[in-house]
């Protein structure tokens, strides 16, 4: 997080909900964070209790002394989410299916313009905004964490697409005849390379935690340092699915540079380094084969500053997007 700062412009208000955590800030024309909030996803409950959870962080926010010059909010939810609906359905927060999230927010947020998209979608605003992908007038952004999101900037701009979820390679298919997908496919990207897959694979070859930890994406990334053959071959079968998706973003529609976020990237080199030589052997067209691999900039502020740029890009907010 960066640290406080005293400008006097206009803010935008944040959200940035998923499976894990419900975190939000405001945020400023330079894409820094004031007010961070952050609380966890309420497991399995109902939709009205996961709500209560982004109320308070929202309740929060409006107690900064920035609120006031807050013009808009922008949110960014894990998907499917339907922008031209305001309702988001997100596969990892079961209690939410057709959940109207733009109209409690801007009921909370006192009337406020809101922005909705999904949160490869606002990922991909900020790092093409303020991090890994800026510069780049075609990339392909990715979230891998306990799903598996993306969103795509073509001719410069970020295309969230009619209903807000364009870009979300996560749900498409790299295994034809693979596992069930919770989104009802098979053999989907996230199914074989979110967090708590590469771990289930994993402990189904044998692995297991040390003493005391628990079986996570995080602890199996230790081990594969370590040198653990299961551990290794669960994040090289994630690399694999990565890299078919990137291949196939990259051959549809020419990104130069892949952007790659999340907690799962966070293991590095026992990511990327697959993940490479895996994408040398999928992506061979000579307009393909040229696609750039880097590890997302922004880190955990990834999905707040995208979901304020988000916002500011739909709203036409000179004072943000023109920032250089």
């Amino acid at each position: 997080m960066q640290p406080p700062h005293h400008s006097t412009g206009p803010l935008l208000a944040a959200l940035d909900i998923g499976g894990t955590k419900i975190a939000g800030a405001l945020v400023d024309a330079g894409g820094r964070l004031r007010g961070r909030r952050q609380v966890a996803t309420p497991p399995g409950a109902d939709g009205e209790a996961v709500w209560a959870a982004a109320a308070g962080v929202l309740a929060g926010l409006r107690a900064d002394a920035g609120w006031p010059r807050v013009v808009a909010v922008g949110i960014g939810s894990a998907g499917p989410v339907d922008a031209v609906e305001g309702s988001v359905s997100p596969v990892n927060v079961p209690g939410w299916r057709g959940f109207p999230l733009v109209a409690r927010v801007r009921a909370a947020a006192g009337g406020l313009p809101v922005v909705l998209a999904g949160d490869g979608v606002a990922m991909t605003a900020g790092e093409h905004w303020r991090g890994a992908a800026r510069g780049f007038a075609n990339a392909l952004c990715m979230v891998v964490s306990t799903g598996v999101g993306g969103g795509l900037v073509l001719g410069g701009a970020v295309v969230p697409g009619p209903s807000g979820n364009a870009g979300h390679i996560g749900h498409i298919s790299v295994d034809l005849d693979g596992d069930r997908c919770p989104c009802g496919s098979r053999g989907c990207v996230e199914r074989l390379a979110s967090g708590p897959n590469i771990a289930r694979r994993a402990v189904e070859r044998g692995w297991r935690p040390p003493a005391g930890a628990e079986a996570t994406a995080v602890a199996v990334a230790e081990a594969a340092r370590a040198g653990d053959e299961v551990a290794l071959a669960s994040f090289d079968r994630a690399a694999q699915a990565l890299a078919a998706g990137i291949a196939a973003a990259a051959t549809l529609v020419e990104v130069e540079v892949a952007v790659i976020g999340g907690g799962v990237a966070g293991a590095g080199a026992v990511l990327f380094d697959p993940l490479r030589e895996h994408l040398a052997r999928y992506a061979t067209l000579s307009f393909a084969a040229g696609v750039r691999v880097r590890p997302a900039a922004l880190g955990g502020d990834a999905g707040l500053v995208g979901a304020a740029a988000t916002a500011a890009q739909a709203l036409r907010l000179e004072q943000f997007t023109a920032v250089g």
